[in-house]
């Protein structure tokens, strides 16, 4: 008989909240997240083979990270150890080490899998002591993250991981939730309005609708209510339940609009899509995170103070909270749109992504490289490099810093707005005088022909 998978030793509550009653116990249960989990996708094509792999889960919150990560231990018949890295640290860690160490070496030998959750909160060395036992395969760790793991988790974790990116859950698979949650809480009848405005309200967070369902079904109750309406709704969440407007706008489409006006350069529209979004009950936070790429993606070189305006703006929002902190926000969206604007940095660095993953991976040239030792000298490490500094106006013209036989079209191309003109200015000199020191050069010897 194949064993149970092992979850936290915690007590059950005796009064599980409705998100953890209706959790999934089969991948047939799962609602939505049919690009990595339906036929012949990617995870679901792990469980059927049943060869567990290390995996991050990278989605907002409320869309299955946790379920996921429970299901693979039922499905590969392993014991599953939670830590949470909000709480966790070198102990846990440590602890989850020997449970897997003796589940290995039981008589019984049972898999582990090690499933940390918000794993974006783990400092450097903590994600480091994971690497041993997953490179050894005492366990399999799955990783769960809001955060995106190409910043947020080093990159020795990442490179023995494969990332399932998990989405926000779409209209219809909420809907499907409440269905299933009316036939396990007692909940009155939902009317078609009131069920659009609820799912809209949940912003693809299943967690966030379940529980919202079970406040709802305690306050029915208590006032006789036999039909939620919208009307209803609005007087028991009050403003908790305002969205981006009555029209059910998603979360998404506003912020697009917001980002958009900032592009455009209209100041006005930006502060009213900020303000809806502030008044819709969007975390200021994670405004915030989007007005800082807004920075970095549409103005960039153009005028760098806009960069630190945004960061300033963030960071006093997490020193003052709201309301106050919200009028910094609203005071870098101005100026962000008042700003110059260039994505020519942006464009720069997808081109240089786009390179080096068509080109792979080219060695360092010599006259590049780092020389600390004699050995490293011996093979002429570092032999020929031009130091700028002792070069006229620190530059030294005609050296290539690329490697051998890569010589792409210039990635970065600055517009002609705002500080990009004084760069692009700058850069094309510099560009001359490369080629003038190029076409200068003397050209090497050629091989004499063998006899």
């Amino acid at each position: 008989m194949a064993k149970a998978a092992s979850f936290p030793s915690s007590t059950p509550s005796p009064h599980p909240p409705l998100a953890e009653r209706l959790r999934p116990q089969s991948l047939a249960e799962v609602i939505g997240q049919q690009h990595v989990l339906g036929p012949g996708m990617p995870l679901r094509l792990a469980f059927e083979s049943g060869r567990p792999h290390s995996c991050i889960l990278w989605g907002p919150p409320g869309v299955g990270k946790t379920t996921i990560a429970r299901l693979m231990a039922q499905a590969f018949d392993a014991q599953f150890i939670a830590i949470s890295a909000v709480l966790g640290g070198v102990k846990e860690i440590r602890e989850a080490v020997e449970q897997a160490q003796a589940a290995a070496s039981g008589l019984l030998a049972q898999r582990t899998i090690v499933f940390v959750d918000e794993v974006h909160r783990f400092n450097k060395s903590q994600q480091d002591a994971f690497l041993p036992h997953v490179e050894s395969g005492l366990f399999t760790f799955v990783g769960a993250t809001t955060e995106n793991p190409s910043f947020e988790v080093n990159s020795a974790l990442l490179s023995r991981s494969v990332v399932y990116v998990l989405q926000p859950l779409a209209l219809e698979d909420l809907e499907q939730i409440v269905v299933k949650a009316q036939t396990v809480q007692s909940l009155p009848a939902i009317e078609k309005e009131a069920l659009q405005t609820l799912v809209a309200y949940a912003d693809g967070d299943a967690r966030r609708l379940l529980n919202t369902l079970e406040t709802l079904a305690v306050s029915a109750e208590q006032a006789g209510v036999h039909e939620i309406t919208t009307a209803w709704l609005q007087q028991v969440l009050g403003q908790q339940l305002r969205r981006y407007d009555k029209g059910g706008e998603q979360f998404y489409d506003t912020i697009s609009a917001l980002h958009k006006s900032v592009r455009g350069s209209d100041p006005d529209a930006a502060l009213y899509w900020l303000v809806r979004m502030l008044d819709g009950g969007a975390d200021p936070r994670y405004l915030a995170r989007r007005i800082v790429r807004m920075a970095w993606e549409d103005i960039g070189l153009a005028d760098p103070r806009a960069l630190q305006m945004a960061n300033d703006a963030a960071h006093t929002y997490e020193r003052l909270g709201s309301p106050e902190g919200e009028l910094a926000l609203a005071q870098a969206v101005l100026y962000l749109a008042a700003a110059p604007k260039s994505n020519a940095g942006y464009i720069a660095y997808k081109r240089a992504r786009a390179l080096v993953q068509n080109d792979g991976s080219r060695p360092v040239p010599l006259h590049l490289r780092n020389a600390p030792t004699k050995l490293m000298q011996q093979l002429d490490y570092g032999k020929g490099y031009r130091y700028a500094h002792d070069e006229a106006d620190g530059f030294a013209a005609g050296e290539n810093y690329f490697p051998e036989g890569l010589q792409p079209p210039p990635l970065y191309e600055p517009v002609a707005r705002g500080l990009e003109i004084k760069i692009g200015e700058k850069l094309h000199t510099l560009r001359q005088r490369n080629a003038q020191a190029q076409a200068q050069a003397p050209s090497p010897p050629l091989a004499k022909e063998a006899k």
